[in-house]
């Protein structure tokens, strides 16, 4: 089913009978189209980094997820036509197996990690950041794959604190998982 024309707000009970083949997000009941194939690059620096992930978390109660992978941002105890957050953000790292179900995470994960493009600069440094700020999540990143960086802020008392930018000539620390030190010359390191 396509997506109705008539309605300005949307819930995830819309969301779910819309196409599986479009790759749609919804924030605060607003429909966004994801940007289509991404570049090469963008998919280098995303395999890097679910791989150190995943690895890492082998032994670990917490799970890595890729998109496509639904986020319901705030819908916990919420019906689908109750909830207006859908988001799939490039990585997903989430700790409580009770947020996860066959449809994806009802919650906010430990930790998100979005890989900017040119066309996804605004959503993911303004919308969305300010959308994960609000529903919790304790650690987001975005990178740059363009630019060779990683930007962290951590919340704090409900707040997105800029923690830093780190470039491949760095290691960076994990702070949800204290343990986990990334060596960004191997994250954001070029391939041919």
């Amino acid at each position: 089913m396509a997506i109705p024309n008539e309605k300005e707000r949307y819930t995830y009970a819309d969301y779910l009978k819309w196409d599986e083949g479009e790759r749609l997000e919804l924030i605060d009941g607003k429909v966004f189209n994801m940007t289509p194939a991404l570049s090469k690059r963008h998919q280098q620096v995303l395999r890097e980094l679910s791989t150190a992930f995943s690895i890492f978390l082998r032994e670990k109660k917490c799970e890595v997820f890729f998109a496509p992978f639904d986020v319901r941002l705030m819908g916990e105890n919420k019906k689908n036509e109750d909830i207006n957050d859908v988001v799939q953000p490039d990585l997903s790292i989430v700790c409580d197996q009770e947020k996860l179900d066959d449809k994806g995470c009802n919650g906010a994960p430990d930790m998100i990690i979005e890989v900017l493009s040119p066309s996804s600069v605004k959503m993911d440094r303004w919308i969305k950041f300010r959308l994960y700020e609000k529903a919790g999540v304790k650690e987001y990143w975005l990178v740059d794959p363009m630019n060779d960086s990683i930007e962290v802020h951590l919340l704090n008392n409900g707040i997105f604190e800029f923690h830093g930018v780190f470039t491949k000539e760095d290691t960076i620390s994990v702070h949800i998982f204290p343990d986990l030190k990334l060596d960004l010359h191997q994250i954001l390191r070029t391939q041919t």
